[in-house]
């Protein structure tokens, strides 16, 4: 055991020596994810502080953050981002509840799949601003309206996500499966679930985008705040700054979103031994 000791305690220098440089990349990639929005606004900051360019259609970033700042006092930046979450995390519920259970359906049962895809496909053409004056007609122009169109948006990549992921489950491992006599129950928990998650994953967070796509639309529809007004009244009274402070912050909390989930997914998908997950991507 004594001559062992100096044997084992390589093993752990040589242990925590290797999880070092994992820990500074796990570190550094958050901050390499900001370095070409930061090049790009110290950029354009220095274009306008030079005299190439005056700022006027397009603000250097010190006039956008001081726009933010006037926006915080006042308290309505809270106010439009509390609005504009509310609504997207209303719609984006339903739209998964829906895309989910209705992809299910068709993903595993031919005959739904035959009635419902090609009903679903045709829908999923139709622009964004195009729903808007059929729910002003059917839901008037307060919140049931706004939060019905986001939902339109998510629902699409989910339900094809949802579809396409249970439609390219590999039969033999169901086959295998069935061998081991699994009940229904067993073979969606141990086969099809996570074979399916991977993509449901990817679904939910393009699914997420275009809901907050479809609510700058959603809040064309006799908004009087929200994130998608604060651009149109931007637009309306010739506040350039204004509207880049918008999609700015439309930017950080779309970004932050995503990031919840991809955080939230990632300890029901540690099984995978994927390419990127191994440092090459």
């Amino acid at each position: 055991m004594i001559t062992d000791a100096p044997a084992l305690q390589r093993s752990s220098d040589t242990a925590e020596s290797a999880a070092a440089p994992s820990r500074v990349a796990r570190y550094a990639r958050p901050v390499l994810g900001v370095l070409l929005p930061l090049a790009l606004a110290l950029g354009w900051e220095l274009v306008v502080w030079s005299g190439w360019s005056n700022g006027r259609l397009v603000p250097p970033p010190s006039r956008v953050f001081v726009t933010i700042a006037d926006l915080a006092r006042s308290g309505e930046l809270v106010r439009h981002i509390a609005a504009t979450l509310w609504r997207v995390g209303l719609g984006f519920a339903f739209g998964v509840v829906a895309g989910t259970v209705l992809g299910a359906i068709s993903g595993y049962w031919s005959l739904a799949r035959r009635l419902l895809d090609p009903t679903v496909q045709a829908l999923r053409a139709i622009p964004s601003l195009a729903w808007v004056p059929l729910f002003i007609l059917w839901l008037g122009i307060f919140e049931t309206s706004k939060i019905a169109l986001i939902a339109v948006g998510v629902f699409f990549p989910v339900y094809l996500g949802v579809m396409g992921a249970i439609l390219s489950v590999d039969r033999k491992i169901v086959e295998v499966g069935r061998t081991f006599r699994l009940s229904g129950p067993a073979m969606i928990r141990r086969i099809l679930l996570p074979a399916v998650l991977p993509a449901y994953v990817v679904s939910l967070r393009v699914g997420l985008g275009l809901g907050w796509m479809f609510v700058v639309a959603a809040e064309l529809i006799g908004a009087s705040e929200g994130l998608g007004y604060l651009l149109l009244d931007g637009q309306q009274l010739g506040k350039p700054a204004q509207i880049l402070a918008a999609i700015v912050i439309f930017a950080i909390l779309g970004k932050l979103t995503d990031w919840l989930i991809e955080v939230g997914s990632a300890p029901f998908l540690r099984w995978q031994d994927a390419f990127g997950r191994a440092g090459g991507a």
